[in-house]
């Protein structure tokens, strides 16, 4: 509900800068025909994964792990990474932070071991791990544009290095943190056959057709929205109760409009010249650097989404594109408000019971991310 007040703010500001002439008719329309797919997108990918874990497939996948598992603790939290990295990489974070995390606590209740080694994996993976695929991140997608509409694989092999670093590092950070707590052994869980077995057949194959298709070079929001419109027919069909407008992420869309309109209204004021001041220019080590560092300050500051829009038209070329990227999507640890991901995270523990303390949460944070974001430039530089 807050996310949507603030987007209604940000909303407001911008039909201001609209009717004082800042922002003009035409800028206006250019804004809507490039964001419109880009939450398309996102409201189609909200509801296929909101209807899949209505079906049970995340339960039942989160099952497998524990049972492959085989007792041993630090097998199951390697389910976790892998389950967490697939699910960020082909299903964007906000999944991963919606719904792999209530999931996750879930199962380390249910086998006796403490949650926060879990979920602390999820979030941070959530966020770091959204490097490779222009689907895992709304960051991604309008970089997609930028870039000329590569293909998700070209995306895939420029970003590629970074995505790396952005696995391994919170992965050892947690590791390293919780060594003791991930020893030991635990009485694997019993399988629980799916409530409604047809529908989780439907959200089985949607989703498994529906990651090939968004690595497919169609545009994103068309296998998207066409997932989602057969998750709809069978709920419809099987589960109707389960059908509600809440489905919709209303506030995220207007949280990312409110942003959108204010960012580009900025621009028009004159704040890419500001920020190319600050964040140079060049595409040497420690240019990128600069830029790097630059970007994950400003999305710590405020948050990723407009940190990314502000600094994007101050790139001027791929590679510091993917510098901007590796700011705002791996340097996003800190501030408990520089992802979204990260406030949908919380919420979800907090409905479950589980206490965070956030000191805690960004002192860790700050070190992956003042390891990460460096190691990432670094590792895109020696590959580029």
């Amino acid at each position: 509900m807050r996310t949507a007040v603030l987007g209604a703010v940000l909303l407001v500001v911008g039909a201001v800068a609209l009717v004082a002439g800042v922002l003009t008719g035409d800028e206006l329309l250019a804004l809507v025909e490039r964001v419109a797919p880009v939450l398309g997108f996102v409201v189609a990918l909200t509801v296929v994964s909101e209807l899949a874990a209505e079906a049970g497939l995340f339960s039942w996948l989160a099952g497998v792990a524990a049972r492959a598992a085989r007792g041993r603790v630090v097998v199951l939290w390697a389910a976790v990474v892998v389950l967490a990295l697939v699910c960020t990489v082909f299903l964007s974070l906000d999944t991963t932070a919606v719904l792999l995390t209530p999931v996750v606590v879930l199962i380390a209740r249910r086998v006796g071991l403490p949650p926060l080694p879990f979920a602390l994996t999820t979030v941070w993976l959530a966020n770091t791990g959204s490097m490779l695929l222009p689907v895992s991140n709304l960051t991604n997608l309008l970089a997609l544009d930028a870039l000329g509409s590569p293909s998700p694989l070209s995306f895939a092999a420029l970003v590629a290095p970074a995505a790396v670093v952005g696995a391994v590092v919170p992965v050892a950070a947690v590791g390293l943190r919780y060594r003791r707590e991930l020893r030991g052994r635990f009485d694997p869980p019993a399988a629980e056959a799916p409530a409604d077995r047809v529908l989780f057949g439907v959200a089985a194959a949607s989703v498994a057709l529906l990651v090939p298709a968004l690595v497919s070079g169609v545009e994103v929001w068309i296998p998207a929205a066409a997932a989602a419109l057969v998750l709809v027919v069978a709920t419809a069909v099987r589960r109707p109760s389960v059908l509600r407008i809440g489905l919709v992420p209303w506030g995220t869309l207007v949280f990312a409009s409110g942003l959108f309109v204010v960012v580009e209204a900025a621009h028009s004021l004159g704040l890419a010249d500001a920020l190319a001041a600050l964040v140079g220019s060049g595409e040497g080590l420690p240019d990128l650097l600069r830029l790097a560092g630059g970007s994950a300050v400003a999305a710590n500051v405020a948050n990723n989404l407009p940190a990314y829009l502000a600094l994007e038209p101050v790139a001027g070329s791929p590679l510091r594109l993917v510098a901007v990227l590796i700011g705002v999507n791996i340097g996003c640890l800190v501030a408990p408000w520089a992802s979204l991901a990260t406030l949908l995270w919380h919420g979800r523990l907090t409905s479950m019971g589980v206490e965070v303390a956030w000191g805690r949460i960004v002192l860790g944070g700050l070190v992956v991310a003042v390891v990460a974001v460096p190691l990432a430039v670094v590792a895109t530089v020696l590959v580029a």
